[in-house]
């Protein structure tokens, strides 16, 4: 009996020393807990007796007895007194009774009420328990305990540290160790302090085995006892086990345990089970088998003396019923032992109130020890019959399933309800306690609830030891939207209760039980300081959920967020661009903020998206934990990147008005900032630009000077566009960049080596220095190429934003990097810039300081440069004249002593640094030291009035190998030399002109036009006249080497001509062969460009294309056509055709990629259009009639249609072609999909108008039957051939040419009955017809094998103008069908058929039954067809007996004998309206081994009711009077019938002739109801008929009236009986088919059809009716998805998974081998030959067969006994035909020990097979074989 959690609260507590029951009232409760432990203490005797027995005496007994009660009644006074007092009529079920314990009962000699059981109030350290592991982690394990408890586990805890790696390893090898499901035995270590949280303590637990075998030695140890150890150490022979004991060890020999850990990594630690087989006690080893059988049946002996140590839980004993109780049973078991078990460990699950009927007294039952309590001596079992078999109990329902019927087992006054759930496969247990039961109180549980009633239920957990699920019925429990972890998805808004409040945040709990945490940051908008103030515990508040990773679940209390009514951003597939929404930053840095957004998603907006006034800091407007509103700019879900941007609407700037990068602009200051100047810009669209300190000037030190001087309002005249951040410009007043300007790169392209460009310094690195220029365009100068001396420190010599000269060294457009020089002897200035821009900003920066002092406003206004001004001599120094000036007192002058008279010199200045050199040590110079320099600039006012000039030393950059550089100089490219050939190599010749000039000569610049063997006249030494073409580094990267050309052209020419990389698409170019790879011939065109053709490309003979690689050999001339061209790699694809004018439609279709040189080709179809001629390669060979896949191209193949294979038409077609063929064929269509890709149709035939050459066409045989390629070529009567594409039970459709079918009856499919059309008839076969009709709207055309009349044998119409009606004929029964029987006539070849209507006067209802092929029959001639040679019989009584009244009747009712036979092969004689779109031919559900439906029997099945003909007005008594006797009885017949003749003959003729004329009627009119009223008859006689409703559902299509047809399907569904679910599930199928066809949109309006059809229908075959729609109408992309849906929900159908296997291959998918591994994971082993099996088959017909042949291999390794797996594999190899394969399979398969009678089957099929090939030796040698078996075992 179980209790809850409120009824444990109320029931006394145990007391662990005498197991006595006491109310949990202080006083009262420490004075027994006192008075018993002082008991135990003080005597020391043992609480539980074994046998119950009890070592106190008589007297003793009766006084604790006697005070025990006195206690009890005294406590059940109170408790009675109180109840009074509250006025409550509870009645208390805590009476002494119920809870006396074994041990008070012992001494009183009673015997308990109720077993014992284990709780969180009385488990105690040191028990011992049986568990079964739940969750293993890395870390700890979770054990499911008895009661519903749940203990932990440490990794620590879990082994003995016997390994050699120590604890450690243990911790590495927890999770190979222990599974999921495993049983373990387990001690009780520790529990949390008991003042935490109510039934949250935790348990720790102990698998350690030294603590669970404490006591045992070898001496204890028992043969036949069963012992749990764990493997200490491999050894060859087996396995050394470790008990967790010293004083023995054990040994598991390999052969024992093949059954236990056969399919498990064996590793140390593994704990394993095995029966104690022999016992060595002089080597203390125990020698043990682990038979999985023999260890599950082991029971413990009875030994004398077993002590209670020795007791592990999982042990069985063989046990006795004592009583029953209560709540459970009482056993004793091992003489001196006894236990209970409660009512959960019963071996019924499911036991009623009349559970105790199966327990009587001394029953013997076996059981197994579910814990042992060594202090109180108290021992619990467990009689669960999985448990009992050692094995843990299954559960087959899962957290949060809710269930409408489940049934009331037992009802528990007081507690709760036991229930029976209906799952699958089988039944679950669950209990329901009390207070789940209902919201409100429930006082009396057994008149709300009865006894087999059904209720509906959720589950609300699992306690998995007892295989018990625990349930709940409240109303609440199945509202909330939230029940388990998998229900939270993220973003989601839902209401929850404050359970408890922390420093790190707030514990909330949903309605449904689920615990998430909000964060401290997540409470509020804004960080709170005291979070208990807002959150009140109880409170309930709405969240929203940010992210659910593992069971750990997070949410968020934010406002905004809450109330967002944005899109949630939840993965990175998600981030579209422009997507906008609310996230919260996670972190702010100078350059952005990341922000955070549900499910872990983050995003980063760069500090140009942040919204910020320019020059402000993001962490003064934003800060952490903020709410903000982004927009997605851009992001690449593979690398998890977003790039975000707080501006929503970001301003737009007319695109005449937006500035372009290098664009001079003006501004005015507007604000200095720490570490940059804002300034007005004045342009259009444009409000405020930055200008970085560093920005300034070119010169560090003027840069912090100038923005020390700069006041609001001052204006630049010229600032430089560097970069743009968004809507702020990034400014620079640099006046080495503003001179510039127009040379400045902005993109990739502009660099040219070997130039210097301005730049400055963006970053510093040890490697190097990175160097912008432009917008984001940086180039990197390495550490070798920064400095002319090498320096540690680059910061000393640099710092970031100087200005610098770089050098472009190199530029690589492939990788986007551009290589730099910064050393001064290549980047040196050549002008006086660096020292004007000096003098100019000095000139700046003094009339700014000057605007701040009052004195001398205007003084500088009269020193106007170049004017005479008068000065009186102030001072004389040795360096010049100080002077004063009159006006200006406060003035001083200086002029040089060199300016004086009697020098008369001019001043100039030289910068004594560069821009590169700033912050180098600067040369030092001295006064009078002599200098040379280059004068720049004269004085004028952009000078400042100075001379400027240049220091050499500054200017210098001729280094050691100038010399060199001089002697170069004299040639040039253009230039005309005389060059020696020092050396002839294959393509080029290597040449020596000058003094030391090395050149060389490609083969391609010898001649203008191509040669054979243009290097042949020339020899080593000659002296050709050359000119220089071009100048590149050489091999040995020491100098430059010169391209020459002796081309006349080229020699001749006064101007050079330029090879620049210009190739147009069809033009002509020469190339010579320079090797053969694999399928391609690579040609060189000139020095630097490459050709090469593709092997189809270059013929269209088949004998040419196999001699690919002698045809082309190295060095010959070849001349082609440019197909494509690739400027980056400098490659050409040619063919040797001209090019056909190109289609924009073909270039902008499919761009394929070749594999093997990775080129795209954008022309891939212009050199192909109809009726081209072309080689190709036969790539696949199609089963069936699909013709082949020929290769064409690199990456382009075509289709030859099956009728285009031969010319003329041969019966197999495909038997002389075979895959990597060459083949010559023609273009006949190129046809376009919407997606952009294209189809080639191609044809083989010899008959294709420029085909064959003129000869060769004379020489193909006329074709008596043409190849009909329109439908308007078709007329009646024409003679026709085609091949067989199709056969079923109906008929057949062939092939009549590339566009056209034609549809062949059955009953036309031969003159003579065809038995087995399929084997007549199979696919591919060559048949000649006539064409019976042709429809060309419809484009349907009808097809007959059958001669004509005129060619009939004459004896047939002889015989047949012999008969005549009314004549009564005998003959046997030739075939029996459901419409009726075929009827061979006596002396003649004819035979007739006698309709089911005409058998007899009564009803037949299975004619197969009555009447056999064979049997001898009467029957009477009814009509007589000449022209279609049938003949109609009957055999009714009446036409036998009296054909002489009824004759002139008989003639009336042939039309409907004659008729019937059609049903055999159409439905059309209840002609109803077409009901094709319906998908009526698929409307039963695939069966499970996927057989094709059975629409036959549904159309016979509904055919039946309109050829019925009713004879409701006769009476049934006189139809019975119409005697129908045998022959041999004809005498009496004859008496009987005249006796009725006279009363009835009148009546019966007329009701006869209404019946035939009725009949008759109708078969005329083909039975087709008119309208609405004639269907509603149809359906109210046959409601359950799917069939029927179907084609009321397309008679209302044909009439254009969807609704109606909706409606319909929408009764239908109503209407049919719920037990006929196949009938349903057809209604479900065709109104998929409607919404398909006429739903708008298709897939929604179908979507909610199937979602309704799954409610109602078994889920899996409306899954797979629907996925049978969607790969009928070829929507893959639908099926695809459905399948991987099908896959997630089915996961353990083998069926779903053969579905899926079977579309990846059709559509070739990858990923079969993932698929397959992933099935044997998820699949359960007993469906996994099944399922490989299958699969092998599946690769075998549509797949590699090689892998097919993997997976039988694989299945016949572990079952190699499997005869069946053995005949499928062989059946597949024999398809596949190969001869060697096919017998060393037989060969491997007769050499099996196997039974004889499977021997015998594998003998036959190989003989069978053998004879099938023909082989006479071989089928000798099989006998011989099956002899020398059958010897062999008879001996």
């Amino acid at each position: 009996m179980a209790y809850t959690e409120k009824e444990v609260r109320r029931r006394p507590k145990f007391n662990k020393a005498s197991k006595k029951a006491f109310k949990a009232k202080k006083e009262q409760n420490d004075a027994v807990r006192s008075e018993a432990v002082a008991l135990q203490l003080e005597d020391d005797v043992p609480d539980f007796p074994r046998g119950g027995g009890s070592s106190l005496s008589r007297q003793e007994r009766e006084e604790i007895h006697a005070e025990v009660d006195a206690e009890f009644e005294a406590e059940e006074r109170n408790l009675k007194q109180k109840k009074k007092r509250k006025g409550l009529q509870k009645k208390s079920y805590a009476t002494e009774d119920d809870f006396a314990s074994l041990f008070g009962d012992g001494i009183t000699g009673k015997l308990p009420r109720y077993a014992n059981k284990i709780t969180l109030k009385n488990i105690s350290p040191g028990m011992k328990l049986w568990g079964v592991i739940a969750e293993v982690n890395e870390k700890d394990l979770v054990v499911s305990l008895p009661g519903g408890l749940r203990g932990l586990v440490r990794a620590s805890d879990a082994l003995d540290p016997v390994l050699d790696n120590g604890i450690e390893a243990v911790v590495d090898i927890l999770p190979r160790v222990f599974h999921v499901g495993q049983l373990v035995s387990c001690i009780v270590l520790q529990l949390d302090n008991d003042n935490k949280e109510k039934g949250k303590r935790k348990i720790w637990l102990s698998l350690c085995l030294s603590l669970l075998h404490k006591g045992f030695t070898v001496d204890s140890v028992q043969e036949g006892m069963v012992l749990t150890g764990y493997i200490k150490s491999i050894e060859d022979h087996g396995y050394i086990l470790h008990f967790g004991l010293s004083s023995f060890l054990g040994f598991l020999p390999k052969n024992s345990q093949a059954g236990v850990i056969g399919e498990i990594e064996v590793t140390t630690g593994q704990l394993l089970q095995g029966v104690v087989r022999n016992i060595d006690k002089t080597r203390k080893v125990v020698y043990l088998s682990s038979e999985p059988d023999t260890v599950s049946k082991c029971v413990t002996k009875d030994v004398k003396g077993i002590s209670i140590d020795l007791l592990v839980p999982g042990m069985m004993v063989n046990a006795r019923v004592k009583s029953t109780l209560e709540n459970g049973v009482m056993l004793s078991f091992l003489t001196y032992f006894t236990g209970t078990v409660d009512m959960f460990h019963l071996q019924n699950s499911f036991p009623t109130t009349s559970w105790k009927d199966d327990y009587n007294q001394n029953k013997k039952v076996n059981a197994r020890i579910l814990f042992i309590d060594p202090s109180t001596r108290a021992v619990g079992l467990t009689l669960n019959p999985y448990l009992v078999h050692n094995k843990a109990p299954p559960l087959h329902v899962k957290i949060g399933d809710i269930y409408e019927d489940s049934k009331v087992v037992r009802v528990d006054r007081g507690l709760g309800l036991l229930l029976e759930i209906p799952s699958v496969p089988v039944s679950t247990p669950a209990y329901v306690s009390i207070s789940d039961v209902a919201e409100e109180e429930v006082r009396k549980l057994e008149k709300k609830f009865k006894e087999g009633s059904q209720v509906r239920v959720r589950i609300l957990g699992f306690r998995q030891l007892e295989g018990l699920t625990t349930g709940i019925l409240k109303a609440s429990a199945f509202e909330g939207s939230v029940f388990t972890h998998s229900d939270v998805k993220p973003g989601m808004v839902v209401r929850a209760k404050i359970i408890a409040v922390d420093s790190f945040g707030a514990i909330v709990q949903f309605l449904g039980g689920v615990k998430a945490l909000c964060p401290l940051r997540h409470m509020s908008e804004f960080e709170i300081a005291k979070p208990g103030k807002k959150f009140k515990i109880g409170a309930e508040l709405v969240f929203r959920v940010l992210g659910c990773k593992s069971k750990r679940i997070t949410v968020t209390h934010k406002k905004t967020l809450v109330k967002s009514k944005l899109g949630i951003l939840c993965s990175y597939a998600d981030a579209a661009d422009g997507f906008i929404t609310h996230g919260w930053i996670a972190k702010i840095e100078k350059h952005g903020c990341f922000v955070r957004f549900y499910n872990g998603v983050q995003g980063f907006a760069p500090r140009s998206e942040l919204g910020l006034e320019p020059g402000s800091d993001p962490s003064s407007m934003y800060h952490v934990g903020q709410v903000v509103k982004c927009r997605i700019i851009s992001s690449v879900p593979s690398s998890r990147r977003i790039n975000l941007s707080f501006i929503i609407k970001p301003p737009r700037v007319s695109e005449n008005d937006v500035l372009k990068l290098g664009s001079l602009v003006s501004g005015v200051v507007d604000r200095v900032a720490p570490d940059a100047v804002i300034v007005y810009v004045n342009a259009k669209g444009y409000s405020k630009g930055t200008i970085y300190t560093e920005h300034l000037a070119d010169h560090h030190g003027l840069a912090a000077l100038m923005k020390s001087s700069l006041k609001p309002g001052y204006e630049f005249d010229q600032l430089l566009l560097v970069d743009i951040e968004g809507n702020n410009l990034i400014l620079s007043a640099k006046f080495s960049l503003i001179n510039s300007a127009q040379h400045l790169p902005s993109e990739l392209s502009q660099f040219r080596p070997n130039s210097v460009v301005h730049g400055y310094i963006c970053n510093l690195i040890e490697s190097g220095c990175f160097v912008r220029f432009l917008g984001r365009l940086t180039g990197f100068s390495p550490r070798s190429k920064t400095l002319d001396d090498y320096k540690a420190d680059l910061s000393e010599a640099f710092y970031i934003g100087q200005s610098v000269r770089s050098y472009v060294v190199d530029v690589n457009s492939e990788t986007g990097r551009v290589t730099l020089s910064l050393r001064q002897s290549s980047c040196s200035s050549t002008d006086a810039l660096f020292i004007q821009e000096y003098f100019l900003m000095e000139e700046k920066i003094a009339k700014l300081q000057s605007l701040d002092s009052d004195e001398s406003e205007n003084w500088a206004e009269g020193f106007s440069i170049s004017s005479v001004v008068e000065v009186k001599i102030q001072e004389v120094k040795d360096i010049g004249v100080v002077v004063s000036f009159e006006k200006y007192n406060h003035v001083l002058g200086f002029i040089t002593r060199y300016q004086l008279p009697e020098y008369n010199y001019a001043i100039g200045y030289a910068s004594i640094s560069d821009y590169n050199t700033q912050k180098f040590p600067q040369k030092q110079f001295l006064n009078g030291q002599s200098v040379i320099a280059t004068v720049m600039a004269l004085p004028s006012p952009t000078t400042s009035g100075r001379l400027l000039l240049l220091l050499k030393s500054i200017s210098e950059t001729e280094t050691s190998s100038s010399k060199r550089a001089k002697k170069k100089s004299s040639f040039k490219v253009g230039s005309l030399v005389q060059a020696e050939i020092t050396d002839i190599r294959p393509f080029e010749l290597r040449l020596k002109f000058g003094i030391g000039f090395h050149g060389r000569l490609h083969i391609t610049e010898v001649d203008d036009n191509a040669l054979e063997k243009p290097f042949s006249n020339y020899r080593i030494g000659q002296t050709v006249a050359a000119r220089i073409i071009a100048k590149t580094n050489s091999d040995n990267k020491k100098g430059y080497q010169w391209d020459l050309s002796i081309k006349p052209s080229m020699l001749t020419g006064d101007k050079l001509i330029t090879e620049e990389f210009d190739f147009s698409i069809g033009r002509c170019v020469t190339g010579y062969v320079y090797k053969v790879e694999g399928d391609w011939v690579w040609l060189t065109i000139s020095q630097k460009v490459r050709a090469h053709i593709f092997i189809l490309d270059s013929a269209c003979e088949p004998s040419e294309l196999c001699q690919f690689q002698k045809r082309f050999h190295v060095g010959k001339p070849v001349s082609g056509h440019v197909l494509n061209v690739n400027k980056e790699k400098k490659l050409l694809r040619l063919v040797l055709h001209p090019l056909f004018a190109a289609s924009d439609e073909v270039l902008d279709g499919e761009v394929s990629k070749d594999n093997m040189v990775n080129i795209q080709y954008e022309n891939i179809a212009a050199h192909i259009r109809e009726g081209c001629i072309l080689g190709g390669r036969v790539s696949k060979i199609l089963p069936g009639v699909g013709g082949l896949i020929v290769q064409i191209g690199p990456s382009m193949h075509g289709r030859v249609h099956f009728t285009e294979l031969t010319d003329p038409w041969v019966s197999d077609p495909l038997s002389g072609y075979h895959e990597g063929q060459f083949i010559k064929c023609k273009v006949l269509e190129i046809s376009h999909s919407a997606r952009g890709t294209f189809h080639v149709d191609l044809s083989l035939c010899c008959s294709v108008d420029g085909f064959l050459s003129h000869d060769s066409k004379k020489s193909c045989k006329d074709v008596p039957i043409k190849c009909v390629e329109k439908i308007e070529d078709l007329h009646p009567d024409m003679l026709v051939q085609g091949y067989v594409k199709n056969i079923s039970s109906k008929g057949c459709f062939i092939l009549l040419s590339r566009k056209l079918d034609a549809r062949i009856r059955l009953s036309n499919l031969s003159d003579g009955f065809v038995d087995d059309p399929g084997k007549e008839f199979p696919l591919g076969k060559l048949v000649t017809g006539r064409v019976l009709s042709v429809e060309p709207l419809s484009k349907r055309v009808e097809v007959t094998l059958k001669t004509l009349n005129e060619n009939a044998p004459k004896s047939e119409i002889e015989n047949l103008s012999s008969l005549h009606v009314g004549d009564v004929i005998s003959g046997r029964i030739k075939r029996v069908e459901s419409y009726g029987l075929f009827i061979t006539i006596d002396n003649t070849k004819l035979v007739g058929l006698c309709h089911v209507s005409e058998l007899s006067d009564d009803h037949v209802d299975n004619i197969e039954t009555k009447y056999k092929a064979g049997e001898r029959v009467a029957a009477k001639v009814l009509k007589v067809d000449a022209e279609r040679h049938r003949i109609s019989l009957g055999m009714k009584d009446l036409y036998v007996l009296e054909g002489d009244d009824i004759e002139e009747t008989s003639k009336q009712v042939t039309d409907e004998a004659v008729r019937v036979e059609d049903l055999k092969n159409d439905i059309k004689s209840i002609s109803f309206p077409d009901i094709s779109s319906l998908g009526v031919q698929n409307m039963d559900v695939e069966c499970e081994n996927a057989e094709l439906p059975n629409l036959a029997q549904a159309e016979s099945r509904a055919s039946v009711l309109p050829l019925e003909v009713t004879l409701d007005e006769i009476n049934q008594s006189d139809i019975d009077n119409l005697v129908g006797g045998n022959q041999e009885h004809l005498d009496v017949a004859d008496a009987l019938v005249e006796k009725r003749k006279r009363q009835t003959k009148k009546k019966a003729k007329e009701e006869r002739e209404r019946e035939i004329s009725t009949a008759e009627e109708r078969l005329l009119e083909k039975d087709i109801p008119r309208t609405a009223e004639e269907f509603e008859k149809l359906v109210r006689s046959s409601p359950n008929s799917s069939f029927v409703w179907i084609k009321y559902m397309a008679f209302a299509l044909s009439l254009a009236d969807v609704e109606k047809a909706r409606s319909i399907a929408e009764r239908a569904l109503q209407t049919i009986n719920l037990r006929e679910e196949n009938e349903k599930l057809n209604i479900w199928v065709a109104y998929f088919n409607l919404e398909n066809e006429y739903g708008n949109p298709p897939e929604e309006a179908v979507t909610k059809v199937f979602e309704r059809a799954v409610q109602y229908n078994d889920p899996k075959k409306v899954y797979l009716a629907l996925l049978g729609m969607y790969e009928r109408t070829e929507q893959h992309k639908l099926a695809n998805e459905l399948t991987a849906k099908m896959t997630k929900k089915f996961k353990h159908s083998c069926k779903v998974r053969l579905r899926q296997l079977q579309s990846l291959l059709k559509q070739q998918q990858d990923g079969v081998n993932t698929f397959l591994h992933n099935t044997e994971e998820c699949l359960p082993k007993r469906k996994h030959i099944k399922f490989f099996s299958q699969a092998a088959i599946l690769e075998f017909k549509c797949g590699v067969p090689e892998r097919g042949r993997s997976l039988f291999e694989k299945i016949l390794k572990d079952h190699p006994k499997r005869t069946d797996i053995w005949s499928i594999y062989l059946d597949q190899e024999i398809r596949l035909g190969d001869v060697n394969m096919i017998r060393n399979l037989f060969e491997r398969a007769t050499c099996l020990s196997l039974p004889p009678k499977k021997m015998k089957f594998l003998f036959n099929k190989y003989l069978d097979y053998e004879k099938s090939v023909g082989d006479e030796e071989r089928i000798e040698y099989v006998k011989q074989k099956a002899m020398e078996y059958v010897e062999a075992t008879m001996a």
